[in-house]
């Protein structure tokens, strides 16, 4: 249930009470400078979605029925709906549009690694594709399998599986089941003095699982690391057994297959456990406002703190646009513009170490140029972390496409890459008569690089779904041609497989399906993801 008590939307992003209303001067913006009309019609009711029939092996439900018990195998209209796709403009678009024609036949519930093992090798014996569904926030294709070969399609939902299994405090790990959202995993934790410290975007709504299949990087990477650091232990069921992976902090007993699954989205095997690194529920938590006057000026002062230090646990910077318009904080969005660029300093801890931190690295940005703008910019930013979503719905609502990239690279190659992508966006979408507002921010920074990420706003097309379509396939290829990779966290799902492809190249590609091959046979496993 969402804040409101009501269900998660199922054509938007979670809790419908808290999309807002687009202020006056944005609605004026949307339609003076990007061309936006309001939409030719509403988005459908639930009751009035297209939806086709299911199409299952009358043995392969009876089977899950016997393995799971009746409540736990549904096929009811609602369920299907809300197992269909991911959170995507494109999937939303289609969804709003009455479009389910990817729906799955049938959504299961098991409640343990055992039944999901179960319902794995029954569904390989009766050829049906097999997708694993957390909290349902992939953004690139990652719930959509290719039905081709196959004879139905199932969704695996994780739900019941949403418990902390085992806490080692002189260790600082835990264990934890793939199918509990985030905010369950840090009130469960939390009562064990322990953090995961992994808040990215969609905190509110994904699962631990989902995190682990899709190499997740929360808001806090800069302190508490990628979700994939964390990971050091892993269990996983697939057609052909089940794999227990991760027995020491380290190990140089061979490649470490951890990271084989990690990022695998499904198409290798079902995470039924994770195995994390925790660390001390922070004491005190604050982050503060700085002011760059320029993109290349702030990005100089993260790359600073990134490799010399003192790093802070919370470290953004947002361009000259996101900043303008109001987008690094989207509860300012339609006030006053604000000019040069935003950068979000946070710190999480012991007090001491928090002062210590904070003191330090304020002088290493005032010292690279920065404005301090003090602990209520960086607290607002906080408070409006997870309202992005939000902020996209309601644009859909006013008739405007707006949709997220993103990607990374070394500290050597960021201006070219920043510049090589708002340079594609820009002219495909112009192009196509819906010229767009682009707007960046760095949100995840390393000693080596760090990422970018993109959001995109113009007026809808007349098929908005191939206007993106090829905007994005161009920025895709700009990315490539500036040596950059295709994604920094949002994984591969179906709509990065493609240009994942040209980057790796087709040796590795080779052994992705190699494996594959081995671990399912039958090619049940998220089919159409990762790999073709």
């Amino acid at each position: 249930m969402t804040r409101s008590g009501t269900a998660p939307s199922w054509s938007g992003w979670g809790d419908p009470a808290l999309v807002p209303t687009l202020p006056e001067p944005v609605v004026t913006l949307l339609g003076q400078a990007l061309g936006v009309t309001p939409p030719r019609a509403a988005p459908v009711a639930m009751a009035d979605v297209s939806l086709p029939e299911p199409d299952l092996p009358g043995g392969c439900r009876d089977e899950l029925v016997a393995l799971l018990g009746a409540e736990q195998v549904r096929d009811d209209r609602e369920s299907r709906i809300r197992h269909t796709r991911g959170k995507s403009t494109p999937d939303l678009v289609r969804l709003r549009g009455g479009d389910a024609g990817d729906a799955p036949d049938l959504v299961v519930l098991p409640g343990s690694h055992d039944e999901v093992a179960a319902v794995l090798r029954s569904c390989a014996q009766h050829r049906v594709a097999v997708v694993p569904f957390g909290g349902g926030t992939s953004v690139v294709g990652g719930l959509t399998a290719r039905r081709a070969g196959l004879r139905g399609v199932l969704a695996l939902d994780l739900a019941r599986m949403n418990r902390l299994l085992a806490v080692d405090a002189e260790s600082r790990t835990a264990t934890l089941q793939p199918g509990l959202l985030a905010p369950q995993a840090e009130e469960l934790l939390g009562a064990h003095g322990f953090t995961l410290g992994h808040f990215p975007q969609s905190f509110e709504y994904a699962s631990i699982g989902g995190f682990a299949a899709t190499r997740s990087a929360g808001q806090a990477s800069a302190g508490y690391g990628r979700f994939d650091e964390m990971v050091v232990g892993l269990t996983v069921a697939t057609p052909q057994g089940s794999l227990e992976l991760g027995r020491a902090p380290a190990s140089a007993a061979g490649p470490d297959l951890r990271q084989l699954i990690l990022g695998s989205e499904g198409a290798l095997g079902v995470v039924t456990a994770v195995t994390v690194r925790v660390a001390a529920a922070p004491e005190r938590r604050i982050y503060d406002g700085w002011r760059f006057g320029s993109f290349p000026d702030g990005m100089a002062a993260l790359r600073r703190l990134a490799q010399d230090g003192p790093r802070p646990t919370v470290l953004r910077l947002s361009d000259e646009t996101e900043t303008a318009v109001g987008l690094a904080r989207p509860g300012r969005l339609g006030s006053a513009p604000s000019d040069g660029c935003l950068v979000i300093a946070g710190y999480e801890g012991a007090p001491t170490d928090v002062t210590a931190r904070r003191d330090a690295a304020s002088a290493e940005l005032a010292g690279c140029g920065g404005e301090p703008l003090g602990a209520e910019v960086g607290q607002a930013w906080q408070r409006q972390r997870y309202a992005g979503p939000y902020l996209r719905d309601a644009l859909l609502d006013a008739g405007a496409f707006a949709e997220t990239l993103e990607t990374a690279t070394f500290w050597s190659g960021m201006g070219e890459l920043y510049e090589a992508v708002r340079t594609a966006l820009t002219e495909e979408l112009t192009a196509q008569g819906t010229p767009p507002l682009v707007a960046c921010h760095v949100s995840h920074v390393y000693a080596t690089g760090a990422s970018l990420y993109f959001t995109v706003a113009c007026a809808q097309a007349c098929d908005p779904l191939a206007q993106w379509q090829r905007a994005k396939t161009a920025a895709g290829d700009a990315i490539l041609a500036a040596g950059a990779t295709i994604t920094h966290h949002h994984g591969v799902g179906a709509d990065h497989r493609e240009h994942y492809a040209r980057e790796v190249g087709p040796l590795a590609v080779d052994v992705l399906r190699a494996v594959k091959d081995r671990l399912d046979p039958a090619g049940i496993l998220n089919p159409g993801v990762l790999v073709g």
